[in-house]
């Protein structure tokens, strides 16, 4: 995208240039970290799945007792006017919905509602062909099932990735595995059998439609994941919108089977690719 191209954002009722797009300092996002938000990705133009992300926004929004102020079919015609302005081919569209703006910093407001519109990067053929290193650490997010803008710990882990040579840093407690900041997790055991966690997840439509996918070819377990079962894992992978399906090669410095990107994660992400294309013929 050049420099000179000009983007769109929705706030307060319009859409109106990127740029000129600001909340007041009383809106308890900025307080006190209180708000929503969902993100789906666009190709040529058309957004993806876009009915499974408005459907988990709007019950992240019930989750956290915020009242999303337009109707579905609304909110999808303003995302409609917005891509075509920004006329962005592949792109990431976020939609934020803030605690509004708190009178005494504390009690809510009428939310407010952000739209967003990014280019997009997904990870690249390097990456898919060496896989990425995670690490692990004991925390659980609070109300795991709504997307809430409260990123706090995978911030805060950001440098401690950096440090130990890492790309990601996935979540435990106890031994017990839930996810990574912002994607999902998947182990393939020796006798090619997926394996997901089903507890204390945000559960996300990629790894909706890789378990969809999966279960045509392999069998799918949904349930309690551990680090030991990692240790003798042949493959892992994560999945998010951005990331599709990327391998995963080592956590805490300890290879997952050879080391390399397994034969059944790549497979899968062929299979969401082919996915994606049948989605875009059918728009």
């Amino acid at each position: 995208m050049s420099s000179d191209h000009k983007l769109y954002a929705y706030l307060h009722d319009e859409i109106l240039p990127l740029d000129s797009a600001y909340l007041h300092v009383s809106d308890l996002a900025i307080q006190r970290g209180y708000g929503i938000f969902d993100f789906f990705k666009t190709h040529q133009g058309q957004p993806l799945f876009l009915n499974d992300y408005l459907t988990r926004f709007y019950a992240s929004a019930l989750l956290m007792g915020l009242e999303v102020p337009l109707s579905e079919e609304e909110l999808t015609s303003v995302l409609t006017r917005l891509i075509q302005m920004n006329g962005l081919t592949d792109s990431g569209v976020k939609m934020i919905l803030t605690g509004g703006y708190s009178e005494n910093g504390y009690n809510p407001g009428p939310p407010n509602l952000i739209i967003l519109e990014q280019p997009l990067t997904l990870p690249s053929e390097a990456q898919l062909a060496t896989g990425i290193k995670v690490i692990t650490h004991e925390y659980v997010r609070e109300l795991a099932a709504a997307k809430t803008i409260n990123y706090s710990m995978g911030i805060r882990l950001i440098q401690q990735v950096k440090a130990k040579a890492a790309d990601d840093v996935l979540y435990h407690q106890q031994g017990v595995v839930s996810e990574f900041p912002r994607s999902n997790f998947f182990l393939v055991t020796k006798d090619n059998i997926l394996r997901t966690p089903a507890q204390e997840i945000l559960k996300g439509v990629t790894r909706k439609n890789v378990l969809e996918l999966a279960a045509k070819k392999y069998k799918v377990e949904e349930g309690t994941v551990t680090l030991e079962d990692i240790a003798r894992a042949k493959e892992a992978f994560m999945t998010s919108t951005t990331k599709r399906v990327l391998p995963i090669v080592a956590v805490d410095g300890q290879p997952i089977g050879d080391g390399k990107p397994g034969a059944v994660s790549l497979d899968l992400l062929q299979d969401l690719i082919q996915l994606e294309e049948a989605q875009l013929e059918k728009l």
